[in-house]
């Protein structure tokens, strides 16, 4: 696909996960597989004032194009393609639900079968480290390697998939599994989950389910 279309895509994103209620300001980015690297949002720009040209060229050796400025976060984004040869794109939001069970620590376990989106039987969570620093850019290489989802601890949430449209989707899905996990920890501290067993069967059936591409 073009570039011109990619960056459109890019930013189409990005305001949608805005209007979605999963990310807040400046906050949160939006990337692509794109020839020897990625297009991937700038930093410091507003997403209702974003254009084409704004969207950078990150190359895999982490060089980039001269006069624009990447997201400080272009490393994770990075370390998502080079762990994974099935994911093109990659949503990271400060979501309010999946960032509070982000700073409690915890993973979110199989509390409901759509965890299986994520090809796992629950959605990792990450240690903290400073946003932008090779630490944070390990931890989440680890993780992506796991789960197309994860948790950054005290920090945020990232979905990558085969698209931008379906991990904006699987986004909006952990969000929403962050909220009820959320919702059954204010009742109790060990909420009753699908076996493993059970989320086998579920995550082989995800093969065929979920939100079809375009």
């Amino acid at each position: 696909m073009q570039r011109k279309k990619l960056s459109e895509q890019i930013i189409e994103t990005c305001l949608l996960m805005e209007a979605k209620g999963l990310n807040q300001g400046t906050s949160g980015n939006v990337s692509v597989r794109y020839e020897t690297g990625m297009l991937i949002t700038p930093t410091g720009v507003a997403y209702e004032h974003m254009n084409v040209d704004d969207i950078v060229f990150v190359d895999i050796d982490e060089t980039f194009e001269e006069r624009k400025s990447p997201s400080s976060e272009y490393k994770f984004h990075l370390a998502c393609y080079k762990s994974r040869n099935d994911i093109n794109a990659v949503v990271h939001n400060h979501a309010v639900n999946a960032t509070a069970v982000s700073i409690l620590n915890k993973n979110i376990p199989a509390v409901h079968y759509m965890v299986a989106a994520t090809g796992k039987n629950y959605v990792p969570c990450v240690p903290y480290a400073t946003f932008g620093t090779e630490e944070l850019s390990m931890y989440v290489e680890q993780g992506i390697k796991e789960s197309k989802a994860i948790l950054l601890q005290h920090h945020g949430m990232i979905a990558a998939e085969v698209n931008l449209e379906k991990a904006l989707w699987l986004a909006v899905e952990i969000e929403t599994l962050a909220k009820m996990y959320l919702k059954l920890l204010s009742i109790t501290d060990v909420p009753p989950v699908l076996s493993d067993e059970q989320m086998d069967k579920v995550v082989k059936k995800f093969d065929s389910y979920g939100l079809k591409s375009k």
